[in-house]
């Protein structure tokens, strides 16, 4: 597990400078034996599932399937969707679930998919390491920070909470198309999409780390996974909902007092490309193994019997989505994941 934590961060590293020299939605190739026809499996998505989905693609590797090539994007939840409804892409990663007109897009297409929660989430606010005023906030400063009329209005940390300095906030959190972006502003602004917009936006959360983990007035958000790979630079913020300050962790995750930033991750797959041996067998091995990847990688598994519904689910082709539409803070995942898809 300490190989795999270190692995990460090095790997992260490395993708941070690759990032910044050519594109974001950049698509990674985990390693594999190189043949003329060889069968690929096309996945993109979530930069806060990303982990999960490399970690998993690298084992699949090493289990044998190195006949097999995976590739693992990083357009955004939103930008991912984009593909996989299109039918440029196999898997979809996702930090919040499949939206209205994601869905009519995929229908419109032909596109059918299976929905798969594969783990939790803390979706943790960060400052910079040497901030030494803030160690909690409320769902309310947030909100005053990040909801639209405060765009140009709420400049300096002293307008937050008075004994705070009178020094200039600097913004980092995720752009328009992640899904981190999406419910962030549902949780805490209580409008999905609602933001303001004068900060420093990415769809790479490595990206946002690098911004906050620079400037001592900075503060941002993005999954936990990034923030446990960058202690060292930065330091996460409790957040109080009314009932205490709470900070994220698995235990606090799991026994659900994280609220309201704790949310599911997801995978969709397509029908067709289920078809294929090569995804099949990908994501059955993924189901089977994500628990314990996901939480070597800084996420949050899900109880066991909600990976044994998620593979009944996949072995009995069910088509659609159960969260779309619904809310999904402070729900337990094995009771959605027993309704009806819509």
């Amino acid at each position: 597990m300490k190989t795999k934590a270190i692995n990460f961060k090095l790997k992260r590293w490395m993708m941070a400078i690759a990032l910044a020299v050519i594109t974001a939605a950049l698509v990674v190739t985990v390693p594999a034996v190189q043949s003329q026809n060889q069968p690929t499996i096309k996945i993109d998505g979530s930069s806060t599932v990303y982990p999960i989905t490399e970690a998993v693609a690298e084992d699949f590797q090493k289990a044998g399937q190195g006949a097999v090539r995976v590739t693992v994007g990083l357009s955004g939840t939103g930008g991912g969707f984009k593909k996989f409804c299109s039918g440029q892409t196999d898997i979809s990663n996702a930090s919040r679930p499949i939206k209205d007109e994601e869905i009519q897009a995929c229908k419109a297409a032909g596109i059918n998919y299976i929905e798969l929660p594969v783990a939790y989430d803390a979706l943790t606010v960060v400052v910079n390491k040497q901030n030494n005023w803030v160690t909690s906030m409320s769902v309310a400063e947030l909100k005053k920070i990040w909801e639209p009329s405060a765009q140009g209005k709420i400049k300096t940390w002293n307008q937050v909470r008075s004994n705070w300095p009178n020094a200039p906030i600097k913004l980092f959190g995720p752009g328009a198309d992640s899904g981190t972006f999406d419910y962030f502003t549902d949780a805490i602004v209580g409008e999905e999409g609602a933001s303001r917009t004068d900060y420093t936006p990415s769809e790479d959360d490595n990206v946002l780390v690098q911004g906050v983990a620079r400037d001592k007035n900075a503060l941002g958000y993005f999954g936990m996974a990034y923030y446990e790979s960058n202690k060292d630079k930065l330091k996460a913020v409790a957040i109080d909902n009314g009932k205490g300050a709470v900070s994220p962790s698995s235990s606090t995750v799991q026994n659900g007092t994280y609220q309201p930033l704790s949310r599911p991750l997801f995978i969709y797959v397509s029908s067709k490309a289920v078809q294929r041996p090569e995804v099949k067998q990908f994501v059955e091995y993924y189901l089977t193994n994500v628990g314990k990847l996901a939480q070597e990688v800084g996420y949050v598994p899900l109880p066991a019997q909600a990976y044994q519904l998620a593979m009944n689910n996949f072995k009995n082709n069910k088509m659609g989505s159960v969260f779309a539409g619904r809310e999904t803070v402070g729900v337990r995942i094995e009771d959605l994941l027993r309704l009806e898809a819509r």
